[in-house]
């Protein structure tokens, strides 16, 4: 490897890792060999195959000059072809080991950024839902893509980089001081000359690399929030094309300006390094050549100077970048680890238990919450933000208590924002109550395992989201064992069967982003087909009829009514339709009950849901009728 091409490519390391320069951190250092040691094997063989490619890589320019040295002082042929021989058995040998060693190194960082990953997801995915709603999807993928990479570089680059450097710098110095001190001290030297450029340079084009992939990542995040369907939407209704199109044109005017900056930088940099070669190679064949001559040294040596001088040069500017290398790759482990460091709110007991078999009641006893502060459930760089939000701690539910036997229907009515969606969301433990208890058949669900919760609790939201596929996979996603007649028998109940057949590739039809192909009724009864699936015990309807129109809202009540037979329901209504038959209706207020009872007995108590009553559901119903009517 030419001393140019080696220095350029310690500069494109340089571009793309962060100079940072904390201290190590022992806690890091103490994980990383955590998730190194079921592959400390591999490292080691690892390690010891870029050692053996040293010690090749040296001993063909001491070759090459024992071939010089037999062609100048006419030694036997038989000698030359030998050496001839050898060096290109060792150049079989270096391109064999040298294609073992890649495997090796992709074989460690693939299974490292496989074990990060897993990692990472799967402590995700036990986060709560406040975590989702505060982080930036973007940062998160980031650290799962980006940051995970960024830390197998240390293992599958800098690690064998570093061993075969530190091996190939002392044997080539051993063996230039062997065949002339003078020379190797001379060529040494230059050494800054050429070191210098390289980092001031590579520093330089690092900086304008990250100030170019931070102008494309905001680029990237315009497009992503004006590409998407509810981006796009908003843009035609309310936004500027003009102004849209010419603040994205000044963006890409800039990383334009950058990329020329750069590409102009490249070039000073490789002709500057191309011209120190130029001169340290002069230096050895110009010096050399007067010692061969007056006979102090053979020319074979010479040759073996000049070729040693790119093994020499080489490994010391690799090390000389191995500092930043190292510190980038601890900058990614440490944004990877300070993800899993974020203890989740929500963990599933050693000794979980299974919910009771057949019908269950739900009971709240004296339940209160508050919705945990920011510090508790999130990072700072996720959100990009500076500091995060420290309010929060105020109570949303207080002292909520209530009892649906196993079978029953119990309605949550109230203004927005009184708590009911709160309440719904502690039943399947998508939050955690501070005080109180919240059971499931009599047992505590922060006792029961998260895979019996799941099997007992389904739930539909006012927004029913799809995946980005088929609708079968949208519908498996709650019983993936389903067979072909019971998806067909949940479309049928959702009246949604004419539809699906009509659709280009029936079940297998993919929905769109958040199922956007569809219309807010028809995504709404997938989803209710999806809960008629799972055939869960407890059923949550979070204004699951919000969307539909009235022939859509009454075909789905009545498969709804037929589904939740002997199953136990919480249903969070703006409807009056929805509730009329409830066994128990919950007027929330300001997060406590303030007044429960069946519809008649509320109306003939002329309080809260009375004045609910009518000045919303009453003028619901009517308008509704008149559409029906008209």
């Amino acid at each position: 490897m030419s001393m140019e091409t080696t220095a350029w490519t310690q500069a494109y390391r340089a571009m793309h890792a962060e100079q940072d320069r904390r201290p190590f951190n022992r806690a890091t250092m103490r994980r990383i060999w955590a998730f190194a040691r079921p592959h400390r094997r591999e490292i080691g063989f690892f390690l010891g195959l870029s050692v053996l490619i040293a010690l090749l890589a040296v001993a063909t320019p001491v070759l090459a000059g024992r071939v010089v040295n037999a062609i100048v002082s006419d030694g036997a042929a038989d000698t030359v072809v030998q050496l001839a021989l050898l060096i290109a058995v060792i150049a079989v040998a270096e391109a064999g080991l040298g294609l073992v060693e890649r495997w090796y190194s992709a074989r460690l960082g693939e299974g490292l950024i496989l074990d990060l990953r897993r990692a990472v997801f799967d402590h995700v995915q036990k986060m709560p839902v406040a975590f989702f709603t505060r982080t930036r999807t973007g940062a998160l993928v980031s650290r799962l893509n980006n940051d995970v990479i960024g830390a197998q570089r240390a293992f599958s680059t800098t690690l064998s980089g570093v061993a075969g450097d530190l091996v190939t710098l002392v044997l080539t110095l051993v063996v230039m001081l062997t065949l002339s001190w003078q020379i190797t001290l001379l060529a040494l030297v230059l050494l800054p000359v050429f070191v210098v450029p390289a980092r001031r340079m590579g520093t330089r084009m690092a900086a304008l690399q990250r100030e170019g992939a931070r102008l494309d990542a905001e680029m990237g995040t315009r497009m992503t929030e004006r590409f998407s369907a509810p981006g796009a939407t908003l843009v035609k209704l309310f936004g500027r094309p003009e102004d849209e199109s010419r603040e994205f044109a000044a963006r890409a005017a800039r990383v334009r300006d950058i990329g020329v900056r750069t590409a102009m930088v490249q070039t000073v940099f490789i002709t500057a390094l191309t011209l120190v070669s130029a001169l340290a190679l002069a230096l050895v064949y110009g010096l050399g050549g007067w010692y061969a001559l007056r006979g102090s040294m053979e020319p074979g040596s010479v040759v073996a100077l000049a070729l040693l001088l790119t093994r020499l040069y080489a490994p010391l500017t690799s090390l000389a970048g191995a500092r930043v290398e190292v510190m980038s790759a601890l900058v990614s482990f440490e944004r990877v680890f300070e993800v899993l460091a974020l203890k989740p709110l929500i963990d599933e007991p050693a000794d979980a238990r299974q919910a009771p078999q057949g019908p269950v009641s739900v009971e709240f006893d004296d339940v209160r919450f508050a919705y945990p502060s920011a510090d508790k459930v999130s990072l700072a760089s996720l959100e990009e933000v500076a500091a995060l939000d420290t309010r929060g701690g105020d109570d949303v539910l207080r002292g909520i208590s209530f009892r649906a036997e196993a079978g029953q229907t119990v309605a949550l009515v109230g203004t927005s924002g009184a708590g009911k969606s709160t309440i719904a969301g502690l039943l399947p433990r998508l939050y955690d109550v501070d005080g109180g208890a919240v059971r499931i058949g009599g047992v505590d669900v922060r006792d029961l395992s998260a895979a019996s919760l799941r099997g007992t609790v389904g739930m539909v939201t006012q927004d029913g989201h799809l995946f980005h596929e088929s609708v079968r996979a949208n519908l498996l996603l709650a019983r993936p064992d389903a067979t072909e007649d019971e998806l067909w028998s949940a479309l049928e109940r959702a009246r949604l069967t004419d539809l699906v057949r009509s659709l280009p590739d029936g079940l297998d039809t993919v929905v769109g982003e958040r199922g956007y192909r569809l219309s807010g009724g028809e995504r709404q009864r997938m989803t209710i087909a999806r809960l008629l699936l799972a055939r869960q015990r407890v059923v949550i309807l979070d204004e699951a009829t919000a969307h539909l129109d009235n022939t859509s809202e009454s075909a789905v009540q009545a498969a709804l009514t037929e589904a939740l037979a002997d199953r136990t329901a919480l249903v969070i209504a703006h409807r009056l339709s929805t509730i009329r038959s409830a066994d128990l209706i919950l007027v929330v207020e300001a997060g406590q009950v303030v007044e429960r009872g069946t519809h008649e007995g509320l109306l003939a108590q002329d309080g809260r849901y009375a004045e609910l009553y009518r000045t919303q559901f009453a003028r619901g119903e009517r308008a509704n009728e008149e559409a029906a009517i008209g």
